[in-house]
This record gives C-alpha cells, structure tokens and sequence, in this order.
C-alpha cells in the first residue's frame, strides 16, 4: 500500500468541553470597555432613523430624523410671555426650540472562527476544535450571527467560508477541513483581521475567535522567527480595536498562546481534554463572571 501522507488528513469533530454559552460569555467580557455589546447580537449604535426609542435630543428635522411635536412645544411654551406675539395666534417656535428623537440600533454581527488545522493541532486537537467551532457555531447561528471559516495550515490560510448564515453549509465546510502541515499562524490572523474589517465596513460588529495551539512555525520576513511574525500579526488587532478571543487547544497549553492572546487584547480560554469544570471556571474569569 502507498505511505500514509498525515499532511491531508480529515477528522470527524468530536465532543468538546467546553460548556454552553461561551461565545456571549467571552463576548460581553471582551467588549465590556467599547460601546456594549454582544458577540452574537452586534453593537448598539446611537440612531436618528430606526430603532428602539431612546428619548430626545436638539436638532433639525429632515434626512431621515424625525421632529418630536410634544417635545418641541414643551420647549416653546415657557418663553411665549417674552416673544414677539404672532398675528396668527400661533406658538412662536424658534430653531433651537426644536427637538428631534432618537434610537438605538442593534447592528449585525459576524462571528469569524479561525482555525488552526496544522499538523502540530490536526493529530492531537483537531477533532475536538472541530467539535468546539460546531457547538459555537450553533450559538451565532441561534442568534441569527452570521459566521465565517478561516483556515491556515502548511503555508498560507484560506477562507474555507465567506461570512453567512447558513449553519448547514458551515457545517458542511467545517467537516471537510483537512488537517496537517506547518502552522501559519501570522497568515490566518491576518486573513480573519482583513474579513473582519470588511465586515465592520458593512456596519457589522465582528467577533474573531480564533483556535490554535499558538505555537507557529511557517511565516515570518528575512530574520523574523515565525513566532514573531504571529506576535505583530496579533498586535494588529489590538491596534484595529476588532473584538478577539482566543482559545488554547494545545493539551498542554504554552506560553506561546498566551503571548498571542496578550499581544491581540483577547480573552484567553484553554480548551483540557476532559477537565470542564476548569473550563467554566476560565470563562467566569474572562467575562468577569458573566456566566
């Protein structure tokens, strides 16, 4: 028979500890110091158009904001003793009399998973990441997020799933993800920040969750370690201000995941073989106790 190549390799998702409600969890810890948030459910944005009311402000009516009559009368009606009395018999309304109202939006949100599916993860991690993705893929979709795959391994990442709410077809790209190869980590981080800002270009809220064991060793310039290359990678981030966590699916985790966790602002979980109690406890200390 021919050898067994391990750089293309499939492995079925398998259970995972980590315990439900993680995502919004992580999300709301994460996002707690920016406009809040969740990362299912997107950020709430001030509005003059659509939305829940939120009370009144001064302004002009037009393009799309909306006069508030009783407001603005209310304002008006203490001064007429001192205005000029109008030969109509109307109220004397002034320009910084009017109000118009306003409302907060909810914006959408994309959850982008980025997936380590190197050889260093797919012979040890692979399967129970895979399982980790599906069950927080299952969070979005309920929340009508919409989600996108990135996947790196050998020497480049690829978006295996451009952002979308079908959970079936990202199911469907998730079990078909090979495992094997070197680990790129500064090219998948780069991929998911670059999907991240186009969605925040549509007026989404991305959340990146990203799934490694944080140990690179494909990338980097002349006289950059790959390492190093996934450090400055990762400090894009927090420069960009994008909402990350960070989940360490190595089984035993390193400094490696947490220098990257730290370098990118994100909250940090590990993800143990069997220990899920851990689990919960890391989660309630990321989200400040949220959960």
């Amino acid at each position: 028979p021919p050898p067994f190549d391990p750089t293309d390799m499939i492995l079925d998702a398998a259970q995972t500890a980590l315990p439900p409600g993680l995502l919004d969890a992580l999300a709301a810890g994460t996002m707690g110091k920016a406009p809040k948030a969740s990362g299912s459910s997107g950020a709430k944005q001030k509005s003059i158009t659509s939305g829940r009311p939120a009370g009144v402000r001064p302004g002009m009516p037009g393009r799309g904001a909306r006069l508030a009559l009783i407001e603005t009368i209310k304002t008006a009606a203490p001064w007429q003793k001192i205005r000029p009395v109008r030969e109509d018999g109307r109220l004397a309304i002034r320009t910084d009399d009017l109000r118009i109202r306003r409302f907060i939006a909810q914006t959408q949100s994309t959850t982008i998973f980025a997936v380590d599916a190197s050889g260093s993860a797919a012979f040890a991690r692979l399967a129970e990441a895979k399982g980790a993705v599906e069950l927080l893929l299952a969070e979005a979709y309920v929340k009508r997020a919409e989600v996108a795959l990135v996947a790196f391994r050998g020497t480049e990442a690829a978006l295996a799933l451009p952002p979308t709410r079908s959970l079936p077809r990202a199911k469907k790209e998730l079990a078909g993800l090979a495992g094997g190869g070197g680990t790129p980590i500064a090219a998948g981080l780069d991929l998911a920040r670059k999907v991240a800002e186009a969605e925040k270009g549509r007026g989404r809220t991305p959340l990146v969750v990203v799934l490694t064991d944080g140990r690179a060793n494909v990338g980097g310039n002349a006289g950059q370690s790959p390492q190093d290359a996934a450090l400055a990678s990762a400090r894009a981030y927090r420069a960009s201000g994008i909402a990350c966590v960070f989940i360490d699916c190595s089984p035993r985790p390193r400094p490696q995941g947490t220098e990257l966790a730290n370098a990118m602002g994100a909250r940090l979980v590990t993800l143990p073989r069997v220990d899920a109690k851990s689990v919960v406890a890391a989660v309630k200390a990321a989200s400040g106790g949220a959960v």
